[in-house]
Parts: C-alpha cells; sequence; structure tokens
C-alpha cells in the first residue's frame, strides 16, 4: 500500500470537516470574484471609450451566473465541431485569446490568431499562452496571412467590417482553404430599434439569409443558425465545399 493511500485512509475522519471548510472557502471566493469582474466590466464598458476586444473572464466569472445565459460559450463550441484533430486553423480578429485557449488548443495542431488591436494581442499572450497557438498583430484587410488553413474562425467580428469589406474578404478567406476546409464564427441580428449594439459595429445583420448571402457565392455549403435571447439575437455560420457538422459523412459522427 502506498504512502499516499495511507495518508487517504487516515485523513478519511476529516473528510467532513474539510468539505465544508472548503466550500465555504469556494463559495466565498466566487463571490468575490464574480464581484470583482463585474466591477471590471463597469469600469471598461461603463466609461467611454469602450475598448476594442472583450475580456472573456468577465462572461466565464460574472455574466454567466448573473443573466443565466450561455451564448459566450456557445461560439467556441459551434467552431470547434468543424475542427478535425490536428488541424491547422487560422482565427481572425481573436480578439483577448479566450477562445483559442479554452475552447481550440485541445484540438488544433496549430492556430494563428490575429487581431488589429495590439492592447488584444498583448493581453492573449499574457494570459492565455499555449505552445500551439501563435498570437500576432495584423488587420486581415491588408494583412491575411498568405496560408492555407484547415479551418478558419471568423467569431464575433464579421460585423465590425462594411458590406464591401466583408465581400473583399470573402474571396481572400476561400482563397487559403483547401476544398474540404471550414469558415466558421459568430455574428448578431441588428436591434429592433436600429441601434448598433456597439459602436464599432459597420454593419449588424438583419436576418440569416441576410449573413448567408456573403457566403454562397464562394460555398458550395452554407450553414446559418441562430440562437435567441432576452438581450440578444445571435447567428452561428459554417461554410465550405466540404462536409459540415452532421451532414451525411461527418467524420466526427456515425449512421
Amino acid at each position: 500500500m502506498s504512502v499516499v493511500h495511507t495518508l487517504r485512509m487516515r485523513l478519511g475522519f476529516a473528510k467532513p470537516f474539510l468539505e465544508s471548510l472548503f466550500s465555504l472557502e469556494a463559495r466565498a471566493a466566487e463571490r468575490w470574484v464574480s464581484g470583482a469582474h463585474h466591477r471590471l466590466f463597469l469600469a471598461q464598458w461603463g466609461i467611454y471609450p469602450v475598448p476594442e476586444f472583450f475580456d472573456h473572464k468577465i462572461g466565464l466569472y460574472w455574466m454567466w451566473r448573473a443573466r443565466r445565459e450561455p451564448h459566450w460559450v456557445e461560439r467556441g463550441v459551434f467552431s470547434l465541431l468543424t475542427m478535425e484533430p490536428g488541424c491547422k486553423a487560422l482565427e481572425l480578429c481573436c480578439g483577448d485569446g479566450f477562445n483559442a485557449h479554452f475552447f481550440y488548443s485541445a484540438r488544433v495542431g496549430s492556430m494563428r490568431s490575429v487581431d488589429f488591436d495590439p492592447k488584444a494581442i498583448a493581453y492573449a499572450k499574457r494570459n492565455f499562452r499555449a505552445e500551439n497557438i501563435t498570437y500576432e498583430i495584423a488587420d486581415i484587410r491588408t494583412q491575411m496571412p498568405q496560408e492555407t488553413f484547415d479551418n478558419i474562425v471568423w467569431d464575433a467580428a464579421i460585423e465590425h467590417f462594411t458590406e464591401t469589406e466583408i465581400a473583399d474578404l470573402m474571396g481572400n478567406i476561400k482563397a487559403r482553404l483547401p476544398p474540404t476546409g471550414v469558415l466558421s464564427g459568430f455574428t448578431i441580428v441588428e436591434r429592433s430599434d436600429g441601434k448598433k449594439m456597439l459602436p464599432h459595429h459597420e454593419y449588424e445583420f438583419k436576418s440569416k439569409d441576410d449573413l448567408a448571402r456573403f457566403f454562397r457565392p464562394h460555398f458550395r455549403n452554407v450553414k446559418v443558425f441562430e440562437t435567441i435571447y432576452s438581450d440578444r439575437h445571435n447567428l452561428y455560420f459554417w461554410a465550405s465545399d466540404g462536409i459540415l457538422p452532421f451532414m451525411p459523412g461527418w467524420p466526427l459522427a456515425t449512421g
């Protein structure tokens, strides 16, 4: 019997006390951390100018509990469905690096995550390092990486470009994907009152079809789907000349 096993057996009498103590500590820490991230949110988004990227630890530690809406997690999950193990991926407008680290790094062989905002890239390098993720400063309108990728993720950023820019970028994106490559991402539907969700947004989409029209000239298979919450209407997209998730022949499923 190992020393560790013996120690675990002997500490059995103290388990109820330790569980109660550490449970209390965990609840107190949770409340403190939640409050700290709420205050960070108020400072970053309640005072002008608002930042160019969102700190997703705010979503993790405060917003999810406060609003009970999981839309901030959906983005990473839905793009992850398009990725095969060991794939080579490009993330456009990566922001804080949260999704690259917590969703994609365990699946991809390598990922280049780019953003035009030096503050976002500095934050990502400082907080979300992973050996298979590279963070780079790049304005994709003029500095799109010149490689071919199995997956390209354009998440929560397509709305930051004009209709003309989106159309031009779509051609550049398609040129960097093989026939089986997949473009995936997330955006939002415009508000019913016509006001933009964020001042940085150039074009907010009117519907699923309004978004899909940018993909259809370039890709054989296009899927746009939605999730609707009290404060927002989300759109997710997959586009490829090959197989998309849940289509017949999708390698990550059977049947």
